[in-house]
């Protein structure tokens, strides 16, 4: 599968960015998806992810009430709506495909659970 992440950019803090990751190669409906991001010396941490349904999503807590995941199943998209940016969100964020179809979600996900990963985009948010 190849995933394509796009939308990121600068922003100031206390703006919204919405970012998308196109899917094409396989069955994007059977698989959850994740985004994560890494900030400059730090890893890559766990953001968010939501189910292959779309039923279901579980948040990191630094961005938990501010973040939004959804997906459009008939696009092969998954979409990062994120509110109310704060600078510490500033990192590139990479959107993931979980290595499993119809994996029954995980309450915590590592960066291995993930099997396929787009290239990244990156998120600038200034005071």
């Amino acid at each position: 599968v190849q995933l394509q992440a796009c939308g990121g950019g600068p922003v100031q803090a206390g703006g919204s960015l919405r970012l998308s990751c196109a899917t094409s190669g396989r069955d994007f409906s059977s698989y959850t998806m994740g985004w994560f991001r890494q900030a400059p010396g730090k890893e890559r941490e766990f953001v968010g992810a939501i189910s292959w349904s779309g039923g279901r999503t579980i948040y990191a807590d630094s961005v938990k009430g501010r973040f939004t995941i959804s997906r459009d199943n008939a696009k092969n998209t998954v979409y990062l709506q994120m509110n109310s940016l704060k600078p510490e969100d500033t990192a590139v964020y990479y959107c993931a495909a979980d290595r499993f179809a119809f994996r029954a979600m995980k309450n915590v996900y590592r960066v291995l659970d993930f099997g396929s990963w787009g290239q990244g985009t990156q998120v600038t948010v200034s005071s």
